[in-house]
């Protein structure tokens, strides 16, 4: 039965790579002919996307009786929970990360639910001297609105602080950018430098430099327990909440300090959904907040539909679309039976080298949709607002920067931002940088960093808004 199972498979799988080669090809020949419509955001015709799930067989994910806590989205039917389940990142064998706590309702967010010490693991990867690391497991909301929960890394400097006040915290918001929990920065932290761990936990150094200026820093692990890759909603609460837990632990050193933050590219998103949410999701943190330095960011995912799909990028691409779907169910709609087998493939628990690596496939994300037109579907329209967040001011001075000579994430999406925060009211400085997406990481940093100092050792932060036409 089980040789068969696999002829059976082997043969599903030839046939879908001809079905893939053909509606590629075909996809390409449509996007010549076709209106001013970016090609690579183009419908495919509806028998492709027919003949794709009539010969790609149902992914064979577990069904279950009954839905785990961690894969509940109440509203959503039950077939979209199940999908749900098995497209959550697998358990590492480290329970702080492994285990969704029970009870979580009626708690409030920042309520600390565990903690452990990470000194010995953490101090030479900083290499900074150090007095402790620890981290936090902690009470948050989800993308829904429902109860989870998160964890950070509280790292303090072996230096006395000796400034006015508190000792400030830079909460590090790294380009975490992967789909699985040993991707994740606060995995590395605990457990060491792996194969795993993305080199830009540690380059640029802004960890090591705010430790040796006497700040402490918190390095959330913002894509949350679910490995929510883009999700800004999920992002930007646990990297509040990672203010409140920090401050719930020791109360006496950070009660009061004030906090800056930064992130560049998806550590970017992470840093905007903060600042946006701030002012109603987290008013006791807000008034704390000195400035946020964003860069290379992903602020409008309409834009980077046109930018990223079908190239290079794609395979990012798709992670962020897979990670967004696991805070926002309502994406699962939308998988074909190519998709189901691909998000729940072991792919699911890859890191940022794989999405990289996908990218040599240019497969369009359309050949993964039931829908022909999945970029112009009532979905994804409500996934471009609620990520955009538009009308939300960010309560907290912004830097804002961007390489401009960018085409992975055009610098669009960057001017709208700024206009758009300029419109509400908010204090923003916006910079375009020479370089494109990695070049812009190091012509960016250098005044991000002494921008976000200044904020952080007490300085009024300049607004660039009278510099926007009209």
């Amino acid at each position: 039965m089980r040789r068969r199972s696999g002829r059976l498979l082997q043969s599903g799988s030839v046939r879908a790579a001809g079905v893939f080669i053909a509606a590629s090809a075909l996809w390409a020949s449509t996007a010549v002919t076709a209106s001013a419509v970016p090609p690579n955001m183009r419908p495919v015709p509806e028998h492709v996307t027919k003949t794709i799930d009539s010969v790609v067989p149902p992914a064979p994910y577990p069904r279950l009786t009954t839905i785990p806590d961690r894969a509940k989205a109440p509203g959503y039917p039950h077939s979209v929970q199940e999908l749900r389940a098995a497209i959550l990142p697998a358990p590492v064998g480290d329970t702080f990360f492994d285990v969704w706590p029970k009870n979580l309702s009626g708690k409030k967010p920042g309520t600390i639910l565990r903690s452990r010490d990470v000194t010995g693991v953490t101090a030479p990867l900083v290499t900074v001297p150090i007095r402790y690391a620890r981290q936090l497991k902690f009470v948050s909301t989800d993308a829904l609105g429902q109860p989870s929960f998160g964890t950070a890394t509280i790292i303090t400097p072996r230096a006395r602080w000796t400034g006015r006040g508190s000792r400030p915290i830079l909460i590090n918001n790294l380009p975490i950018d992967s789909m699985g929990t040993k991707c994740t920065s606060g995995y590395t932290l605990a457990h060491g430098f792996s194969g795993d761990t993305n080199t830009t936990d540690f380059f640029p150094p802004t960890t090591q430099l705010a430790l040796h200026r006497g700040y402490a820093v918190i390095v959330p692990d913002h894509e949350g327990p679910r490995m929510a890759y883009a999700e800004p909603t999920t992002a930007g609460h646990i990297v509040l909440d990672s203010v409140r837990a920090v401050s719930n632990y020791d109360t006496k050193t950070f009660g009061e300090s004030k906090v800056g933050m930064t992130g560049y590219s998806g550590g970017a998103i992470a840093t905007k959904g903060a600042t946006k949410l701030a002012a109603d999701y987290a008013p006791d943190v807000a008034p704390r907040l000195v400035g946020a330095a964003l860069g290379g960011v992903p602020a409008d995912y309409r834009i980077l539909t046109a930018s990223m799909n079908a190239n290079l990028a794609t395979g990012l691409f798709h992670e962020a679309m897979f990670g967004v779907a696991r805070e926002r169910p309502e994406l699962l709609t939308l998988a074909n039976n190519a998709a189901r087998w691909l998000v729940t493939s072991p792919l699911k628990d890859g890191c940022a080298t794989w999405g990289i690596l996908g990218g040599l496939t240019l497969m369009p994300s359309q050949l993964l949709s039931n829908d022909n037109d999945p970029f112009n579907s009532p979905v994804a329209q409500r996934i471009y607002r609620l990520t955009q967040m538009a009308d939300k001011k960010s309560v907290v001075p912004l830097y804002i920067y961007q390489g401009a000579q960018e085409f992975w994430i055009p610098p669009t999406g960057t001017r709208n931002l700024f206009a758009e925060q300029c419109r509400l009211g908010a204090n923003v400085t916006y910079r375009e940088v020479p370089g494109e997406h990695f070049l812009a990481t190091v012509t960016g940093y250098p005044d991000a960093l002494t921008w976000l100092d200044n904020r952080l050792q007490g300085k009024p932060a300049p607004n660039n808004c009278h510099s926007l036409p009209g």
